[in-house]
């Protein structure tokens, strides 16, 4: 099966040795993903506007591989706060109402950057397995 690698160019991806999102057949995994917008931190110290601009991020790079939103199976949210489950699932629930992936809500004790409040990872399927 043939393997795409999908990058946005992030400083982090060649020091690591990630990509943003690999496709092999018709799965699909996006890397955790952080609220940026050229290099910037977007909604810094709210949860849901953090939310918001991380599953954008999601659904672009998924349309870069021929999926979207509507074929995520699994979504992980890492929360340094998980008192702010209710703005996270807001935001996630907005996006996510008729699709209803499995998910899962987990608090760490921090993440890269103190400024990022949560980090999300995706997993999708294009078409019949």
């Amino acid at each position: 099966m043939e393997r795409v690698n999908i990058s946005t160019g992030a400083p982090w991806e060649d020091k690591v040795g990630y990509s943003r999102a690999v496709r092999i057949g018709n799965i699909i995994e996006v890397s955790g993903t952080v609220a940026l917008k050229d290099g910037d931190l977007v909604g810094k110290d709210n949860p849901y506007l953090q939310t918001k601009r991380i599953l954008e991020i999601i659904g672009e790079v998924l349309e870069q591989v021929g999926a979207s939103l509507d074929d995520v199976i699994r979504t992980r949210i890492f929360v340094t706060n998980i008192a702010q489950w209710e703005e996270i699932g807001r935001a996630h629930g907005e996006v996510f109402h008729s699709i209803k992936p499995a998910t899962s809500m987990i608090e760490v004790s921090q993440l890269i950057d103190p400024d990022y409040l949560l980090e999300i990872e995706a997993s999708a399927v294009v078409g019949n397995l």
